[in-house]
């Protein structure tokens, strides 16, 4: 995971380099650095992102692939022989070798030197270490991977490489080179700075929105007044166009708003329509052609809000796919990073794709996951109040939020709004006082509960509920840490009271733990 962030942190870099860069006027200029292990080079997923990040050409990139040729079961040759040089070099990657990288520190600063000097590849440096390095009786075993070296090899250990310190010691010249360090860096501040009341001089708009979005992460002044809205009265569509119709409102109007989908922009109706695609030369265009390669792309996505530069990733698959990326959405959620995930074909309405692609269970076990927030908007309006939810929860408290839309057409809801979907659910059939409650209706579903209602006789009261966590969130926890207004217990028991039956209408497999939905 951690050298597929890196892509990210990279092209969040070049992307921010390209839009607000000028002559002399470098606000953006730095490297990504990471560090890989041969457990990172065996893992599916630095495929993805690494493959993705020579295509991009993303030239300050550099990695260093600690290859000591270890891990928890023994020597890697039990598993893996491949020449991973070469891998990289086919991906479009420099590659450079450090021989002795425990001792060689020259060699390490000139690999890096020539790593920078690579401007249009990203750089792989293959580091030979010997993992244990100076311990006697563990150096380059799998005894030194994950288990400390014991209070008397550790002290063998120091004796060996002639550290005369003891535990916790450390010694006046580490103060003195970081003194330094520190010093340098309140220099390069303070010249950042100067350029900058100079750009915004010269370039004023830049400045401002650069100032805005990137400096203080903020969202413009009603900015939520671009997502469309729709009536009753208007044709139903898939709540995936209306998905399109959001995206590309937020597109004209949050420059830092970027993202794209996995092979599948036309069907899920992701490409944003006033940009181009970011690729190698067009690093300031905002359309990712992340290819197939869902955890990739969800690793990505992550980085680009973790940089902290006020980018509000997005990233897209079908629903069913995020079982391909599940890692990078547990990830999303356990280090906050603000990724909104678009995903369409929601439920067993698919169209020709089969079997293979209906999400039967993939929702309830996404709602599982611990501070993701899901959304299955059920119209127009709950798209729009799903999408106004996702981008202020990304930019303005870095947390995940996980989009569901459907392929077939839905109609337009009775009562459905924006501010009602930010109640995470609201009555769309009122009855005052109900006999029956068909609630926790999502998505397409919501339509067949007013159809049902419809036709039978009796007090029926119709909930929508297009996020569960939204609506079972505490006012008290919401109040203080989240920007959204929760919704006290009083509008929840009024909306659900417990001595009415109700039934629960979604089109997946059931699950054992209903306790999901809340106990009502």
């Amino acid at each position: 995971m951690g050298i597929s962030n890196a892509v990210g942190l990279a092209a969040a870099e070049a992307h921010l380099a390209a839009v607000y860069n000028k002559p002399g006027m470098e606000l953006i200029d730095h490297y990504t650095y990471t560090i890989a292990g041969d457990g990172c080079m065996q893992e599916g997923i630095s495929h993805e992102a690494c493959a993705y990040a020579g295509h991009l050409g993303l030239g300050k990139l550099i990695a260093f692939y600690d290859d000591n040729g270890i891990t928890i079961d023994g020597h890697t040759d039990l598993s893996f022989t491949e020449d991973v040089g070469k891998r990289f070099e086919a991906y479009g990657w420099q590659v450079l070798e450090v021989s002795e990288g425990n001792t060689d520190v020259d060699a390490i600063r000139k690999a890096i030197k020539e790593a920078k000097a690579c401007t249009d590849k990203p750089t792989l440096i293959k580091v030979k270490t010997t993992i244990g390095f100076g311990s006697p009786n563990k150096a380059d075993s799998h005894d030194a991977h994950g288990a400390p070296l014991g209070a008397d090899e550790a002290e063998a250990t120091r004796k060996q490489l002639g550290w005369n310190y003891g535990e916790f010691e450390v010694p006046d010249q580490v103060y003195d080179t970081f003194r330094k360090h520190a010093k340098a860096g309140s220099e390069k501040q303070a010249a950042w700075n100067k350029m900058f009341k100079e750009y915004q001089e010269k370039e004023p708009e830049l400045a401002a929105q650069f100032k805005r979005a990137v400096m203080d992460r903020k969202l413009p002044e009603n900015w939520a007044d671009c997502l469309p809205k729709v009536t009753p009265e208007d044709k139903g569509k898939a709540t995936r166009l209306h998905s399109q119709d959001c995206l590309n409102a937020i597109a004209n109007v949050l420059p830092e708003f970027m993202g794209g989908s996995a092979d599948l922009a036309p069907s899920n109706m992701t490409l944003m329509k006033c940009t181009g695609d970011f690729l190698k030369d067009s690093y300031s265009e905002r359309n990712m052609r992340f290819g197939i390669r869902e955890f990739g792309m969800g690793a990505v996505s992550n980085a680009l809000s973790l940089d902290k530069t006020g980018i509000i990733p997005y990233c897209a698959t079908f629903t069913i796919f995020t079982d391909y990326m599940r890692g990078a959405i547990r990830i999303a959620a356990l280090s906050q990073a603000g990724s909104i995930f678009v995903t369409t074909h929601d439920s067993i309405a698919v169209g020709e794709d089969g079997p293979t692609h209906q999400p039967i269970e993939t929702l309830p076990s996404l709602r599982l996951i611990p501070d993701l927030t899901v959304m299955r908007p059920a119209d127009g309006n709950e798209t729009a109040g799903a999408y106004k939810y996702a981008v202020e929860r990304s930019k303005n408290e870095s947390r995940p939020t996980m989009m569901a839309f459907s392929r077939q057409a839905v109609d337009n809801l009775p009562n459905s709004s924006i501010e009602n979907t930010m109640k995470g659910a609201y009555e769309v059939i009122e009855c005052e006082k109900p006999e029956l409650i068909l609630t926790i209706g999502t998505g397409s579903e919501v339509g067949l509960c007013v159809d049902a209602a419809k036709k039978l006789d009796g007090q029926v009261r119709v909930v929508s509920m297009p996020s569960c966590e939204v609506f079972r969130a505490s006012w008290l926890w919401w109040a203080v840490v989240d920007s959204h207004v929760a919704q006290p217990d009083s509008y929840k028991s009024k909306l659900l009271p417990a001595d009415v039956p109700k039934m629960s209408v979604e089109a997946e497999a059931e699950p054992e733990d209903r306790s999901i939905f809340g106990n009502w």
